[in-house]
């Protein structure tokens, strides 16, 4: 260190002067600056010899000195603004040292500058940004250019580039510098002219002059001051009713002439659309794209829609459209039948045309779609009638009748005039109520019984049975006896009904010799209101019992005589004595009767017809023949068991009628002849006369029993025998 300082104070203590040089900036190698040893006054002989050097700060050797003639020299061009930058004056020191005396002396290189560099800014381009609601006036500093020369070389003015809209105006700083202002002279209009491009000009003071030039780009920033606009104030689009959800209807479109958020437009449907609407589609807020949204339920086929288009500025500006969209209808629904009112039951005596249902029947579809027809099947009772607007009346189209069918099941089908057609149908169930429009009705018009006669009291005869078609009370059948008399007693002393079920029974015995049959009539009526009845005739037939044995009519006697028949005393073979009549009240085989001879005096002279009871000579008579005979006949019925009579018959041979006739309760052998003989012959001849009229009185007598008695046996009838015998015996 203190060999350092003492170099130092040597330097200093020899250093002799200070030769200052002036050079310009660029001058080439080799040029002359000066003579060094001539300036300094030193011997350039000894430079050499005593080992001159130079000592410089720079990096760089600039100079170069001749050692022969001290000739100062230009070793490299020098650069003054690299060297010096933005210094205002540009020194290079040196110090040149010798040796042998040490000597040291100070060289100061002023570098001159030459207008060798132009003006340049900083930057390639500069941007301004300008809202366009600015009033002309507004400044705007603009950047200031750079020039490495000094002086006059240095940036000595700017100019701009001609725009209407601004001009340049240069500005003092408080130091005395001069700085660009660009001034707005007229109002900008970002949507006329976004971008404005002007060049600024720098020019230095050199001569010649030299200039640079930078872009001033003008960025006028958006004030949202213009609402979107739609391509379209009206957009049209056609969709069918069933497009599937996403499907694009149209694609609307709105521009703002505004940048960025003030520029950026969302779609939205205004807040006048409906909100069914608003459901059915969808519009995306950036594209404008407008889609089906789900099923669309429309009711007409023009939906009107309002779309909005805003804007994203402060104050959002929006503007609107109108969206028509036409559906074109696709029979996609069927009709809908829906039953407002029914009546059911329905009365069966309900007169034609009324009304038993009322109908509505909608299609949602329009147009003919929705256009719905509408029928039932033909053969029911009923037929369906328009009424208001989609309304049908079902109503009856004739008389009904519960008995034959009680309900209906009613298919109404309903079918669009949409292409394919779709058909929908419903039932109704129509139930028939009852009306007492039918009376009861018997089996047959008349009922036969038969009853045997001497039956029980309370004995079942018959039961009658009457149906109703009718229901409930209406077809409940009760039954009684009409008012009427049977033999001249009321009907009611002979049967009883029962109300329920329509069982006679008896009240009493019949006697069939008393009554035979008879008839009534058993009324039904049923329980409706007001109350339907029938009646039929029940023939009530008495069947007989063997209950009476057979009555002789004829011959008869009294008081418990024998009947006397006169037989001309000599009658011929096969005389006709006499006939038995006899009657049986019974009826059938009951009532046939046959006759035998159960007792005769003479068994060789009589005989008996076995059927017609006719009782006869066999033989022609004789003279020695009784005069008196006997005979006894039963009369026999056919019934199970059977019942019999008897009678005694006294057959007297004689030529004339009595007087007197004889008592034949004897045995029926022949009386002492005087006694006999004298009573005949007394009174024949004490009525002689009398006689012959009697005689012939006879004849013509049994003539008409005989004729009679033959008459009597052939009537069928028992009734008819009883009377014709009857007539025998008052003729007789």
């Amino acid at each position: 260190m203190r060999g350092y300082l003492m170099v130092f104070c040597l330097i200093c203590c020899t250093a002799n002067g200070q030769v200052v040089y002036s050079i310009t900036e660029e001058t080439e190698s080799g040029a002359s600056v000066g003579n060094i040893a001539k300036d300094l006054g030193i011997d350039a002989a000894t430079l050499s010899a005593r080992k001159f050097r130079m000592i410089t700060s720079s990096s760089k050797q600039y100079f170069n000195i001749n050692a022969s003639t001290g000739a100062l020299s230009v070793n490299e061009p020098i650069d003054r603004e690299q060297l010096c930058e933005l210094k205002s004056a540009c020194l290079l020191n040196y110090e040149l040292v010798l040796e042998n005396p040490l000597e040291l002396y100070r060289m100061e290189f002023k570098v001159l500058d030459i207008n060798d560099n132009s003006p340049s800014f900083p930057l390639s381009e500069y941007h301004i940004n300008v809202p366009e609601f600015l009033s002309p006036g507004a400044r705007f500093t603009l950047p200031n250019a750079q020039d490495l020369d000094e002086g006059t070389n240095s940036v000595q003015n700017y100019t701009l580039s001609p725009d209407e809209h601004f001009h340049l105006e240069m500005q003092t700083r408080g130091d005395g510098s001069k700085y660009p202002e660009l001034v707005l002279k007229k109002a900008l209009d970002r949507e006329q002219q976004a971008t404005h491009r002007l060049v600024l000009t720098a020019k230095d003071g050199g001569n010649p002059p030299k200039s640079g030039d930078v872009p001033v780009i003008v960025t006028v920033l958006d004030t949202n001051d213009n609402a979107p606009e739609f391509e379209h104030s009206v957009y049209k689009a056609s969709i069918l009713e069933n497009s599937p959800s996403g499907t694009l209807v149209v694609q609307v479109h709105a521009t703002d002439l505004d940048e960025g958020p003030n520029g950026e437009v969302r779609y939205s449907f205004s807040n006048t659309t409906s909100a069914d609407l608003q459901r059915m589609f969808l519009i995306h807020p950036h594209t404008g794209e407008v889609t089906v949204n789900g099923a669309l339920a429309v009711q007409r086929p023009l939906l009107e829609m309002l779309i909005e288009a805003r804007d994203n500025g402060a104050f959002g500006l929006s503007s609107t459209a109108k969206l028509l969209v036409e559906v074109t209808d696709v029979n996609n629904h069927g009709p809908e039948i829906t039953i407002t009112s029914l009546s059911s039951p329905i009365p069966e005596d309900a007169v034609p045309g009324t009304v038993i249902a009322l109908l509505s029947i909608t299609d949602k579809d329009p147009g003919e779609n929705g256009k719905v027809t509408c029928q039932i099947p033909d053969n029911l009772p009923f037929q369906l009638k328009p009424s208001l607007e989609n309304y049908y009346s079902l109503v009856t189209s004739r008389l009904l009748d519960r008995e034959l069918i009680s309900g209906y099941n009613v298919t109404i089908t309903a079918t669009d005039l949409g292409s394919p057609p779709i058909t929908a149908q419903k039932t109704l169930w129509v139930q028939i109520s009852d009306v007492n429009d039918n009376a009861p009705v018997f089996s047959a018009d008349t009922f036969d019984v038969f009853v045997e006669e001497n039956n029980p009291l309370g004995a079942f005869l018959y039961q009658v049975s009457a149906s109703d078609p009718d229901m409930g009370e209406n077809g409940r059948v009760t039954y009684m006896l009409r008012n009427s008399t049977v033999a001249g007693s009321a009907l009611a002393s002979f049967l009883s009904v029962s109300l329920a079920n329509g069982s006679i029974y008896a009240t009493r015995a019949f006697d069939f010799e008393q009554l035979r049959n008879f008839s009534f009539q058993v009324e039904a009526k049923d329980s409706g209101s007001p109350a339907l009845s029938a009646a039929i005739t029940v023939n009530v037939y008495i069947s007989d019992q063997n209950d009476n044995a057979p009555a002789i009519l004829y011959p008869t006697s009294q008081n418990g005589s024998v009947a006397v028949e006169v037989v001309p005393r000599l009658a011929d073979e096969d005389y006709l004595v006499t006939k038995v009549v006899a009657d049986d009240e019974d009826n059938a085989q009951n009532a046939w009767l046959s006759y035998h001879l159960a007792h005769s005096s003479d068994s060789t002279l009589f005989r008996l017809a076995p059927h017609s009871g006719e009782l006869r000579t066999t033989r022609s008579m004789r003279s020695t023949d009784f005069l008196k005979h006997k005979v006894v006949v039963v009369v026999q019925d056919h019934g199970d068991p059977p019942l019999s009579s008897t009678v005694t018959v006294g057959i007297l041979l004689a030529d004339t009628l009595p007087q007197a006739l004889p008592d034949f309760d004897d045995s029926g052998e022949p009386p002492p002849l005087l006694n006999a003989t004298n009573i005949y012959l007394i009174v024949s001849l004490a009525c002689v006369s009398c006689i012959l009229a009697a005689a012939a009185a006879a004849a013509a007598q049994l003539m008409i029993i005989r004729s009679i008695a033959i008459a009597c046996t052939c009537f069928p009838a028992p009734t008819s025998h009883q009377t014709c015998w009857r007539s025998l015996v008052w003729v007789n």
